[in-house]
């Protein structure tokens, strides 16, 4: 009796884990934004009923998002920062997830330019003055 007790209270776990993993895959899909309903839409993290029925009326009034700068634009409410972070959480528009033709330049990278531009600016030699 203790032994059947073990057995299914190890099948319980499993089981438990098995669908928290499955969920947890779910949760990560990618969503676009010019073929998602409302719910899809709903599902992606930080966006709300509100936000999700914007972006589904303005596809509807002026066709589908050619990116993600364009649902920035046309979506009232929907920051560019907003839209980096929905794109990390799985809003996806034309398939895909980032900010079209922009890099992130990061602090090492803009300390790494500035020591540059300081280097050339003290290795240039001064201009000549004409003296007759």
């Amino acid at each position: 009796m203790l032994l059947n007790f073990a057995f299914k209270s190890i099948r319980t776990f499993l089981l438990s884990l098995f669908s928290c993993l499955a969920l947890m895959g779910s949760a990560f899909a990618a969503v676009d934004a010019n073929s998602a309903d409302q719910a899809a839409l709903e599902s992606v993290r930080g966006l709300g009923p509100s936000k999700a029925q914007a972006i589904l009326a303005e596809r509807k009034k002026n066709g589908p998002f050619k990116d993600a700068q364009d649902l920035h634009t046309r979506v009232k409410g929907i920051g560019e920062k907003t839209v980096e972070r929905l794109m990390k959480n799985g809003l996806t528009v034309n398939g895909k997830s980032a900010v079209a033709g922009k890099k992130e330049s990061t602090k090492s990278e803009a300390k790494t330019k500035d020591k540059v531009e300081s280097a050339d600016k003290s290795t240039r030699s001064p201009r000549k003055s004409k003296q007759d």
